[in-house]
């Protein structure tokens, strides 16, 4: 245990995801050598982001606007919506060239949590699917247990209202090896494959 600041910044930084108290630590301690300007840098990057960020009001992206830039882009596709947990996924996802419209559900059911459907942000998804014009969701929730509940928790209510619901394929990674495969990963494999064409 340390004195005061030192030990209330490290019991902070412990606080945050993937931070256990050694990293907590030793991020203090790299903390307490840098010089004075780019801790208050550090800071200031923190207080900036919480003033100037907040959520789009129609898809739940991060945004410094009430409308994102990626819903406002009258260039993007129409048509379906590609569902994910959190504003991290868009980014994945355009990196891998998906160029149409997302609605972010701000996480995933997990009952252990106590997040429930009203904790995330389907009731404004069915919204936007009656207000747009969607004849396709794409959903794209992690392949664990809370992202598959999740899934299937939307695809039933979503199904009476006749949109075509899709689910993003998982299987191996490119350059894995068949010996590290667990079953089910390897099992959703043999199920999406598909017909190579020459």
């Amino acid at each position: 245990m340390y004195d005061g600041p030192v030990q209330d910044l490290i019991d902070e930084l412990g606080r945050l995801p993937g931070i256990g108290p050694k990293s907590a630590q030793r991020i203090t301690f790299h903390l307490l050598k840098l010089p004075k300007g780019d801790a208050q840098q550090l800071a200031m990057a923190i207080v900036e982001v919480k003033e100037k960020i907040g959520f789009c009001e129609k898809c739940w992206n991060i945004s410094q606007d009430q409308i994102c830039p990626t819903c406002a882009d009258p260039q993007r596709q129409t048509g379906s919506i590609c569902v994910v947990e959190e504003p991290k996924d868009v980014v994945a996802l355009e990196r891998a060239g998906f160029r149409g419209r997302y609605h972010v559900l701000q996480g995933a059911l997990n009952p252990m949590e106590g997040i429930g459907p009203e904790q995330l942000r389907i009731r404004e998804l069915l919204t936007r699917i009656s207000a747009e014009d969607v004849n396709e969701l794409i959903l794209c929730t992690n392949p664990n247990i809370e992202g598959e509940a999740t899934a299937m928790y939307l695809a039933r209510q979503l199904q009476p209202l006749g949109i075509k619901v899709t689910r993003i394929a998982s299987g191996l990674p490119v350059g894995g090896d068949l010996e590290y495969a667990d079953e089910l990963t390897l099992g959703r494999a043999l199920d999406g494959r598909r017909e190579l064409q020459t």
